[in-house]
């Protein structure tokens, strides 16, 4: 097993691990710290649309990761460390023991990903979503429910941030997502591909349940609290889910798991004849 030891935490070819909390707030230029052994496996499966550029393990998790270690190109470094050397390069205990740095890859625009749009086809659009947790439920629940991709509008987090990818359990390293475009834009987008668009939202009158889908589909979410902007849910056919108890809404990452189910387990109906 080919691993490069490392006893100094000021290594210079570490240096892409150091710090990690701080430098998750100001970026790494086009890469991305993934922490743990699933995000890990996933990072360099043949499913991954990302490419590993290190890894930097402590000694105790390297053997039980020989598989992931000797099927990784040559040219990608595999640094072992003593756990007091990790936690000083990660600033912080890190008990799983497993870093990752790779790189993000070239998101393709919006109008690239709907060439060509197919009749089951399910995307997921996200507005204003600020927190990591929810952004990584949300890929998590994309990928869970087959969706084709995932789109952001300018407001949302990166979800290539640490906490979110740990959150999505690696879904966003393997799920297509485009350049970040403003929310109407992307509804504009949808809509002239052919592709009827949901906005999730408490004031709707139609049941999500009650909905069947006629073709592509794409399931809209807010941010908590403020929701989508009218405009945008003016644009879109509105559902949502009743409440009871005078809770006006869900999570949103729960809200998008059961509209994902729902749109991609009722396939797109279709009149007589056709």
């Amino acid at each position: 097993m080919r691993t490069i030891s490392i006893i100094d935490p000021e290594d210079p070819r570490i240096a892409g691990f150091r710090d990690i909390r701080e430098r998750d707030l100001t970026g790494r230029e086009g890469l991305f710290v993934a922490e743990g052994e699933v995000v890990l496996r996933v990072l360099a499966s043949s499913a991954s649309l990302c490419r590993p550029r290190a890894l930097l393990l402590a000694e105790k998790r390297a053997e039980a990761l020989k598989d992931v270690i000797d099927a990784l190109p040559e040219a990608t470094p595999v640094y072992v460390v003593g756990q007091a050397v990790l936690d000083r390069v990660a600033g912080f205990p890190l008990h799983r023991g497993i870093l990752a740095l790779g790189e993000k890859p070239v998101a393709p625009s919006v109008g690239t990903i709907l060439e060509t749009v197919a009749d089951d086809d399910v995307f997921l659009i996200a507005s204003g979503i600020g927190n990591h947790d929810n952004m990584g439920g949300l890929f998590r629940n994309a990928a869970a429910f087959g969706a084709r991709a995932v789109l952001l509008d300018q407001t949302c987090c990166d979800p290539f941030y640490r906490k979110a990818i740990r959150v999505s359990v690696g879904a966003v390293l393997r799920t297509p997502s485009a350049r970040p475009e403003a929310a109407e834009a992307l509804v504009e987008a949808m809509q002239a591909a052919g592709v009827e668009v949901l906005a999730l939202t408490p004031s709707a009158t139609q049941r999500l349940a009650d909905y069947r889908r006629g073709g592509p589909v794409a399931v809209m979410v807010g941010s908590e609290g403020p929701g989508l902007p009218r405009a945008v849910i003016d644009r879109c056919r509105a559902v949502g889910v009743p409440m009871a108890g005078g809770f006006d809404s869900l999570n949103v990452a729960v809200t998008s798991a059961l509209a994902l189910h729902q749109v991609a387990s009722v396939g797109p109906t279709r009149s007589p004849g056709c």
